[in-house]
């Protein structure tokens, strides 16, 4: 990922992803108004911070990708793999539950937010198409990266292979603890390949989230995927980390939009 600086705010930018009509940006907690324990870019509306401080942080977001905060259509995201399809900023409609957002509308910037769970970006090219998924461990058993890609194949018609993928700064597996019952739905999710993603070292498992959203993808027919290795649970002082901060939290946005 490239490290990019705009005024106090900074956020990362996938390399392959650095395509002439794509914006896009993944951001830090550095460069916003909220006070601790959501110090600083809180973009997280119901963590207890309060909406004034969210609502400006939301502005400096938008004003460092050059978007209107007319744009944003985001969701209430709940840890499914329910897709939802953006004709249109969001607005003052109510938000619709789900965990995977998609669009060909450039008046749309899609906004997702995380602390720990996994950002995927996807654009397709061709299409001029764009996706957001938020796939913690329970995303990630319900496979919301493959229904995101299947998602852009059933409604604009994309080609798995056009598709770009980017996994964003997320917990690692260095870092990811999980238990028998966590386990237990890994291996009735992803069958035998289930070993290739969790760890048993030291009397604790480990789950890796970024190997199993990358799988999901491949068999897709995605081929071109490109991880961060940012663990939002080492580096707690640049991303929020729902783990490593026992809970009291910001969450961290993330956005994506095609240029008109």
């Amino acid at each position: 990922m490239v490290r990019t600086q705009f005024e106090s705010l900074v956020y990362y930018q996938f390399k392959s992803l650095l395509q002439q009509d794509l914006i896009h940006g993944v951001f830090t907690r550095h460069g916003g108004v909220s006070p601790d324990p959501w110090h600083s870019l809180n973009l997280g509306g119901t963590v207890g911070d309060a909406p004034d401080k969210v609502a400006e942080n939301r502005r400096r977001l938008f004003s460092a990708l050059d978007r209107p905060v007319s744009s944003v259509f985001d969701a209430w995201q709940v840890h499914s793999a329910n897709v939802v399809i953006a004709d249109g900023p969001r607005n003052d409609r109510p938000h619709t539950k789900g965990d995977i957002i998609l669009t060909d509308d450039p008046g749309v910037t899609l906004l997702m937010r995380f602390a720990d769970c996994v950002p995927i970006l996807l654009y397709d090219p061709r299409r001029r198409a764009i996706g957001i998924a938020h796939a913690g461990w329970l995303g990630t058993v319900r496979r919301a990266a493959e229904f995101a890609v299947q998602a852009m194949v059933q409604n604009f018609q994309s080609d798995p292979a056009d598709i770009m993928a980017g996994l964003g700064p997320s917990i690692g597996p260095d870092h990811y603890t999980v238990g028998e019952e966590v386990v237990e739905q890994i291996e009735a999710s992803f069958g035998r390949d289930a070993s290739r993603h969790v760890e048993r070292r030291n009397g604790k498992t480990y789950l890796d989230l970024w190997s199993a959203n990358r799988a999901l993808l491949q068999k897709q027919g995605v081929v071109q995927i490109e991880v961060a290795q940012i663990c939002s649970a080492c580096h707690i002082n640049d991303w929020y980390s729902h783990r490593s901060e026992g809970g009291k939290t910001g969450r961290f946005g993330a956005a994506i939009a095609v240029s008109e």
